[in-house]
C-alpha cells in the first residue's frame, strides 16, 4: 500500500511536489558544481612542454611544510612556496650515477638583460639535450661565452646584465628559438643565476631499454628525501609553478566554500521538504484515522523521496556542470588557472550530488512525519488541524547550544587580535545560522511578535497579517531561514572585501609619499637605483624587490607581501610612510620590520626573532626591529634586499620609488607612474579576490534567495482554502492581497534584520583582527541587497496569491 500511495500522490498531485523538486534540484546544482571544482583541483595537471623529452625530472618539493605534534597527533601543514624551491647542484652527480641513467642534466632558468634587446631567458647549454634546440652557426659556449637566439652574430661581444651586474661575453654561436634566449656553459649558468649553487631541476635521460618508471624508482632511492621525482604529466607541474596555486585555489573553492555551500543547500532543501510534508499533515492524519500504521506512513514518505529526489538530483546536475564550466572558464580568463588545465567532470561529484539530495529528502521527510505517524488514530485529524506550539525536544537544545556557541565565539573573537580574531569569527556565522535553522519556529514567533506590533494598528489587513504570523510560526520560519542565509553569507563575503579595500586604499593614500614610481615587467637592472638617484631633481631613490614570504600564524603558514629594500632607512622614509608603531627601521641584513597586525597574529614583538620561509621555502629566523601600521596598503614584511635576492627567480628590482624628479627624466629607466596611477595599478591585483568573493556571494546568496522565493510560493499556494474563505466572508480581493503583502514584508524584514545582525557579529571582530578597523558597509550596496530581497519576497508571495484569488469560490 505505501508504494501505491506514494506513486499515486506523485502522479495525480504533482503540484504538491514542485517546490520540493525545485529545492532539491538547486541543492544538487550547488553540490555538483563545487564537487566538480574540487575534483578538478585534485586531478589538475598540465602536459610537459620544456620537459616533454625528459622522461624523468627531479625537482624540489614546491610546498613548505609546518609540522606540529608527534605520533598520532602529528600534523603537517603544507603550503605552496611563493616563488620556486630549488635543488642543490650536488644532486646532479647522484642522479647521473644511477644504473640505467644515460645522462643527468642540471636545468636552470633565470633572466638576463641587454641594453639593446631588453630581457632574455638564460639556461645552461646542456639543457638542449632534452629541449631540442640546435646550433645554426658557431659552437657550444665555453667559459666567458654565450649562444643567443637573436640580436647578435658569432664573434661579437655582447654585454649582458645578470643579478651580479653587467658582464661582457663572446658570442660563440646562434640557435633557433622563438623567444629571446641565451645559453651559457653549464657551470657558468649555475654561477651567474641569482641563486648560485642551486638549480631548478634535474632532467635524467635513460639508457636504451630502461623504462621511465624503473629509472624513477632508482633515482628516487639515490636522491632520498632531498627531492621529488616526476614522470608523465607530473613533469608539467615542475615547469609551471602556477599549477600549484591553481590546485590550491580550486580545492579551496570546491572544498572549503563547497562545504559551506553544501551545508546551506542541505539545510535549505531539508526545510523545504519538511514544509512539504507538514503541509500534508491532514492527509497523513486521515490515513492514521483509517488504520494506517506509523511504519506505513514513513514508508510512503520514503517512497515519495525515492521517486522525486533522484530525478531532481539529475536535473540539478545539468546546470551544476554548466556553472562549474563557467566558473572554471572565468578563472582561466583571469589567469588564476593555466589554460592547459582541463575541467574534470566525472561521475563522482554528480553521484555525490544525487546521493546528498536523496539523503536530505529521506531524513527531512522522516523527521517531519515522525510526529504525525506516531499520533493515535483517534486524535490524528484533530492534532493535524492546529500548529504545535511546544518546542521540539531535540531541535531546541541543539539550537540553544548553537546560539550559545555563537555568542562564545563572538566574545572570543572580540578578545583576540590579528588572524586569531578572524579565524574565531568564522565560526560565528556558522553557529548562528545553525541556531536559526534549529530554532526557526521560536525565532519566527519572536519576530512575529516584535515586527507585528506596528501592524496591529495599521488596518484590518495588517492586523490579520500579524495574527497569521503569530499563529503559524513554523510556516513563517520556513520562509525566514533562507532569507537569513542569503543576507548573512552574502554580506560577510562582500563586505569583508569592501572593508579590506577601503583600508588598503587609505593606507596607500597616506603611506605613498613618493613622487614617482618606476616599474618594469621584466625587472630593473642593478644600477637603476643609482641612475635614478643621479637624475635631475631626485632627492631620494629606493629600489624595491617585491615578492612574498610565508610566516607561521595560528598553526599554519600564511603568505605575506614582502619588499626587499635597496637604500637607507632615511631614503625609505622619504618615499614611504610605514607608520612605525614600535621600534625603529634599520634595514640591516638579518633584520625584519613587520606589519603590526601580522606581528600580533604571529605572536612576535620587537626584539624577538620571527621564523620565516623565504620565497623559495628556505627557513630563516630574522630579528624583528620594528612593527608598522600600513602593511596592508604597502607591504606586510620589509627586509634588506640581500636577504631576498638569492631566493627568487628574478632578483632584479621590481620598482624604484623616487622623491623629486620628473617623468621625462625617469622615463628612460622604465615605466613611470605617479601616486594615483600606481594605486590604481595595484588595485588590479586585488580584483581576482574581489571577483571570487562576489561570485561566491552570488552563488550562495542567489541559491538562498531562490529557495526563499520557492518557500513563499509553496506556503501561499497551500493557503488557497484559507484565502477562499476570506473571500466568502466578505473580504475584497484587494484586502486579501494587502494581507499577503504585509505578511511577506514581515518575513523579509525579519530575515534581513537577523541576517544583518549575524553578518555584523561576524564582520566586526574579523575586520578588527585583519585591519584594526570596523567593517565598511557601503550604504548603496547594502540597500541594493535589502531591496532585492524585499522585491523578491513580495513578488514570490503576491504572484501565487493573485493566481489563487482568480476564482470566486472556495477551493475544493
Amino acid at each position: 500500500m505505501p508504494n501505491g500511495l506514494a506513486r499515486a500522490a506523485v502522479r495525480f498531485k504533482p503540484a504538491g511536489f514542485v517546490g520540493t523538486f525545485v529545492a532539491l534540484a538547486m541543492a544538487a546544482l550547488i553540490v555538483s558544481a563545487c564537487g566538480i571544482l574540487l575534483e578538478t583541483g585534485i586531478r589538475a595537471s598540465v602536459p610537459p612542454q620544456r620537459y616533454a623529452d625528459a622522461p624523468v625530472v627531479v625537482a624540489a618539493d614546491q610546498r613548505a611544510h609546518l609540522v606540529s605534534g608527534h605520533g598520532e597527533d602529528r600534523d603537517d601543514e603544507a603550503v605552496q612556496v611563493p616563488d620556486r624551491a630549488r635543488l642543490d647542484n650536488s644532486l646532479v652527480a647522484k642522479a647521473a650515477s644511477v644504473p640505467g641513467a644515460r645522462r643527468a642534466v642540471a636545468d636552470v632558468t633565470f633572466p638576463v638583460r641587454t641594453a639593446a634587446h631588453g630581457a632574455l631567458t638564460a639556461h645552461g647549454w646542456s639543457s638542449t639535450a632534452f629541449t631540442g634546440e640546435k646550433l645554426t652557426s658557431g659552437h657550444a659556449p665555453g667559459t666567458g661565452e654565450v649562444v643567443v637566439s637573436q640580436g647578435a652574430s658569432v664573434g661579437e661581444r655582447l654585454t649582458l646584465t645578470t643579478a651580479a651586474g653587467p658582464r661582457t661575453f663572446q658570442v660563440s654561436g646562434t640557435a633557433r628559438q622563438a623567444t629571446p634566449t641565451a645559453w651559457f656553459a653549464d657551470s657558468e649558468a649555475v654561477r651567474l643565476s641569482p641563486h648560485p649553487g642551486r638549480i631548478d631541476a634535474i632532467a635524467v635521460l635513460p639508457k636504451d631499454g630502461v623504462s621511465p618508471e624503473t629509472l624513477k624508482a632508482r633515482v628516487a632511492h639515490a636522491v632520498g628525501e632531498h627531492a621529488k621525482v616526476h614522470t608523465g604529466d607530473d613533469r608539467g607541474a615542475v615547469e609551471d609553478a602556477s599549477l600549484g596555486y591553481a590546485k590550491e585555489m580550486l580545492t579551496g573553492l570546491g572544498g572549503s566554500f563547497g562545504g559551506v555551500a553544501t551545508l546551506v543547500a542541505v539545510f535549505t532543501a531539508a526545510g523545504t521538504v519538511a514544509l512539504s510534508v507538514g503541509q500534508r499533515a491532514r492527509e497523513f492524519a486521515l490515513l492514521r484515522a483509517i488504520g494506517t500504521t506509523p511504519r506505513q506512513i514513513r514508508r510512503t514518505i520514503a517512497t515519495e523521496a525515492l521517486l522525486v529526489a533522484p530525478l531532481a538530483g539529475l536535473v540539478g546536475c545539468l546546470p551544476g556542470v554548466a556553472l562549474a564550466r563557467w566558473w572554471f572558464g572565468q578563472l582561466q580568463d583571469k589567469g588564476a588557472v593555466p589554460r592547459a588545465v582541463d575541467l574534470s567532470v566525472s561521475y563522482i561529484p554528480l553521484l555525490s550530488a544525487v546521493g546528498t539530495v536523496l539523503f536530505t529528502a529521506l531524513f527531512a521527510g522522516y523527521m517531519a512525519a515522525h510526529r504525525t505517524s506516531r499520533i493515535k488514530p483517534g486524535l490524528a485529524i484533530g492534532e493535524a488541524s492546529v500548529e504545535r506550539l511546544r518546542p521540539g525536544w531535540i531541535r531546541t537544545p541543539l539550537g540553544v547550544a548553537a546560539a550559545a556557541g555563537g555568542f562564545v565565539c563572538a566574545g572570543l573573537a572580540a578578545s583576540l587580535t590579528g588572524e586569531d580574531a578572524a579565524n574565531a569569527s568564522l565560526g560565528v556565522v556558522m553557529l548562528f545560522m545553525l541556531a536559526v535553522a534549529l530554532l526557526g519556529p521560536l525565532v519566527a514567533r519572536a519576530c512575529a511578535a516584535l515586527f507585528g506590533l506596528p501592524l496591529r494598528g495599521a488596518g484590518a489587513s495588517a492586523s490579520l497579517a500579524a495574527a497569521n504570523s503569530r499563529t503559524n510560526a513554523r510556516r513563517l520560519a520556513s520562509a525566514i531561514t533562507p532569507i537569513v542565509l542569503a543576507m548573512a553569507f552574502s554580506s560577510v563575503l562582500v563586505f569583508m572585501h569592501t572593508s579590506e579595500e577601503r583600508v588598503t586604499r587609505e593606507q596607500q593614500r597616506d603611506g605613498i609619499v613618493a613622487d614617482h614610481i618606476v616599474t618594469s615587467q621584466t625587472g630593473l637592472a642593478p644600477d637603476t637605483v643609482d641612475r635614478a638617484d643621479r637624475a635631475p631633481g631626485v632627492t631620494s631613490a629606493v629600489g624595491l624587490l617585491k615578492t612574498a614570504v610565508l610566516i607561521p600564524v595560528s598553526g599554519s603558514l600564511e603568505s605575506a607581501s614582502t619588499q626587499g629594500v635597496t637604500g637607507t632607512p632615511e631614503d625609505l622614509a622619504r618615499v614611504q610612510h610605514l607608520d612605525v608603531k614600535h621600534g625603529a627601521l634599520s634595514l640591516k641584513p638579518g633584520e625584519a620590520a613587520i606589519d603590526a597586525s601580522l606581528a600580533d597574529s604571529a605572536h612576535v614583538k620587537v626584539g624577538e626573532r620571527v621564523k620565516l620561509r623565504l620565497p623559495d621555502g628556505t627557513k630563516v629566523s630574522q630579528t624583528v626591529v620594528a612593527t608598522y601600521g600600513r602593511g596592508l596598503g604597502l607591504s606586510q614584511v620589509t627586509l634588506n634586499r640581500s636577504d631576498l635576492a638569492t631566493h627568487v627567480t628574478n632578483s632584479f628590482d621590481t620598482e624604484i620609488w623616487t622623491k623629486g624628479g620628473t617623468t621625462s627624466t625617469l622615463a628612460k629607466l622604465g615605466t613611470v607612474l605617479d601616486r594615483g596611477d600606481y594605486t590604481t595599478d595595484q588595485s588590479l591585483d586585488r580584483e581576482l579576490s574581489a571577483w571570487a568573493n562576489t561570485v561566491m556571494a552570488a552563488v550562495l546568496g542567489g541559491f538562498a534567495a531562490v529557495a526563499a522565493a520557492n518557500t513563499l510560493v509553496m506556503t501561499v499556494l497551500d493557503r488557497r482554502r484559507e484565502l477562499g474563505t476570506l473571500r466568502l466572508i466578505g473580504s475584497t480581493r484587494r484586502q486579501v492581497l494587502r494581507m499577503i503583502h504585509w505578511e511577506a514584508l514581515l518575513v523579509v524584514l525579519a530575515g534581513i534584520a537577523i541576517g544583518t545582525a549575524i553578518a555584523l557579529a561576524t564582520l566586526v571582530p574579523m575586520m578588527k583582527g585583519l585591519t584594526g578597523q570596523g567593517p565598511y558597509i557601503p550604504p548603496l550596496l547594502y540597500g541594493s541587497f535589502a531591496a532585492a530581497i524585499v522585491v523578491l519576497g513580495v513578488t514570490a508571495a503576491t504572484v501565487p496569491a493573485r493566481a489563487a484569488l482568480r476564482g470566486e469560490t472556495l477551493e475544493e
